[in-house]
C-alpha cells in the first residue's frame, strides 16, 4: 500500500506531465480538436500518427474534449490517457456513467493497437469487454488509463487496458478486439 506522500508525489508528477504535454502541443500550434487531413497521415505508421497527436502536429479527436481526456504517453504497443471524472460525467443516479469508463478504456485500447500498425492500415473496435471494479466520482481526482497491445496481426488486434488512481487502485479494466483494414490512401 502506498503512503500519502507517495500518492501526493505521483499526483504532482502526473500534473507536471500533463502540463508539459499541453505546453508542447500549444507551442507547436496544436492543442485543438479536429480531424486530420489524409495527407497529414499518409505514409505514417500508427506509432508515428500517435506521436504526431501527442506532440500537437495533428489535432486531437473532438471526443477527447467531451471527456476532458488527454493523451499523455505513447510507445510501441502502449497508449496512456489521463482524465478526471466530473459532474457532467454522472448518470442520473449520481455516479460516474459506465460509458465514461468504457470510452476512456476504448481510447487506450484502440490507440495501443494503432501504435503497432504499419503505414496504410487502420483499425476499428469490433468488441470491448469491460469491468468496473471501483466507483469514481468528482473527488477522485485524475485517473490514468494505460493500454497495452497484446497481439496485432494482419486482420485482428487485441489489447488490454486498466484505469488506475495515483495510489495504484484499480477502477476498471478491459480487453478489446479490433478489426484491421487497409486505410484509404488517396489524397484529394
Amino acid at each position: 500500500m502506498q503512503t500519502d506522500s507517495t500518492v501526493q508525489a505521483t499526483l504532482i508528477a502526473w500534473q507536471a506531465q500533463l502540463e508539459d504535454v499541453r505546453r508542447r502541443r500549444v507551442e507547436r500550434g496544436g492543442g485543438h480538436a479536429g480531424l486530420a487531413k489524409p495527407q497529414q497521415v499518409l505514409g505514417k505508421t500508427g506509432l508515428q500518427v500517435m506521436m504526431a497527436l501527442l506532440e500537437g502536429e495533428l489535432p486531437h479527436p473532438y471526443m477527447a474534449d467531451t471527456f476532458d481526456c488527454e493523451l499523455i504517453e505513447v510507445g510501441e504497443g502502449l497508449a496512456v490517457f489521463q482524465a478526471t471524472p466530473q459532474l457532467k460525467h454522472y448518470n442520473p443516479l449520481g455516479s460516474v456513467h459506465g460509458g465514461w469508463y468504457a470510452t476512456l478504456l476504448d481510447f487506450a485500447l484502440g490507440c495501443a493497437v494503432q501504435t503497432k500498425l504499419p503505414a496504410g492500415l487502420g483499425y476499428t473496435t469490433s468488441q470491448i469487454n469491460l469491468n468496473i471494479v471501483r466507483a469514481a466520482n468528482t473527488n477522485t481526482g485524475p485517473l490514468r488509463c494505460i493500454g497495452n497491445a497484446i497481439h496485432v496481426g494482419r486482420q485482428i488486434g487485441t489489447s488490454e487496458a486498466r484505469i488506475v488512481g495515483p495510489d495504484g487502485k484499480l477502477y476498471a479494466h478491459a480487453t478489446t478486439t479490433c478489426a484491421i483494414f487497409e486505410a484509404v490512401s488517396k489524397v484529394s
